[in-house]
């Protein structure tokens, strides 16, 4: 356990805020060590949205890093760009980004272990180099980071919506706009804890943009960018406007016209600014090869 004491030198920011840019934090760590009671402003435990005066003293209680617990495996990757601070990878269906309970190998991070000298280690043990995720059988674009200061950039350019994802999702049902915005909170279904949902309570703000690129019998074929990035966002989205992804075994059903092995949702391109040289770039995973089959059948045969 280690103590980072500071002294706010401008009235009005948010603590959180505050925390983020004077220290190495993630948000989401500093949110777990406010809720854990860990951080507290001149000697009183803190909440994370605290607006903060000048003068005040803040002391955050921080773990040391455990050891790290997870092996690194010798599972091949699909390099789209590497360099000594990021690295793009096209995530194949299947494959969970990170360990969690009850799955502690076989996911990016094993891979990236073996396959990377050194990742980032702002969020933790268990997510190192983990910047932002996708879904289990979401395929496409993940970067992930070598650093911290690469970590902090990237993690920046997401919050303020520089760095753009988007999303190619098939969906069931024909979408009669060209085009539209989901603009609809999402937190966590107090039904089924396990599944996020549209809901005014206890949810985060979540806007989905959408393109249509094809229409079918009865499908659409959309591009979907990203402004935000709640978990399950465009699959909780696309239900919520009765059209779910095509395939989706929580939010809609399964694929009467193939074996999808889940939804039909590939992040086929990432665009960033570099961390270190500050050059717009943008990288493109194409079409895995049973989302492509699925778009041929639904030409030839019209379904």
């Amino acid at each position: 356990m280690h103590e980072l004491t500071l002294t706010v030198e401008q009235a009005g920011i948010r603590l959180d805020r505050y925390l983020a840019d004077h220290t190495d934090l993630s948000r989401s760590r500093i949110q777990t060590l406010c809720e854990q009671g860990a951080v507290t402003v001149n000697g009183k435990p803190a909440k994370r949205s605290l607006k903060l005066a000048e003068g005040d003293v803040i002391i955050a209680e921080v773990p040391e890093d455990e050891p790290l617990d997870v092996k690194a495996e010798n599972i091949p990757l699909d390099i789209l760009y590497e360099d000594s601070d990021i690295i793009v990878i096209n995530k194949p269906k299947g494959m969970v980004v990170h360990p969690a309970a009850g799955v502690y190998t076989g996911t990016l991070v094993n891979a990236l272990l073996f396959h990377c000298k050194d990742l980032s280690g702002i969020n933790g043990v268990l997510r190192p180099g983990i910047v932002h995720r996708i879904d289990k059988d979401t395929t496409g674009c993940i970067v992930a980071c070598k650093n911290d200061q690469a970590h902090r950039e990237i993690a920046r350019q997401l919050e303020t919506k520089t760095c753009h994802r988007e999303y190619l999702a098939l969906c069931d049902g024909v979408i009669e706009h060209d085009e539209g915005t989901i603009d609809a909170p999402i937190g966590r279904d107090p039904r089924d804890r396990k599944k996020m949902t549209v809901i005014e309570t206890n949810s985060k703000e979540a806007r989905t943009h959408f393109t249509v690129q094809e229409r079918f019998r009865a499908h659409t074929l959309t591009d979907c960018r990203l402004e935000t990035g709640r978990t399950h966002q465009i699959r909780v989205h696309m239900k919520f406007i009765h059209h779910p992804v095509t395939g989706d075994p929580v939010y809609g059903s399964p694929c009467r016209i193939l074996d999808t092995q889940g939804q039909a949702l590939h992040a086929y391109r990432l665009s960033l600014v570099h961390p270190r040289t500050g050059e717009p770039m943008s990288f493109e995973a194409p079409l895995p090869e049973y989302f492509t089959q699925l778009l041929e059948l639904l030409r030839e045969n019209e379904l």
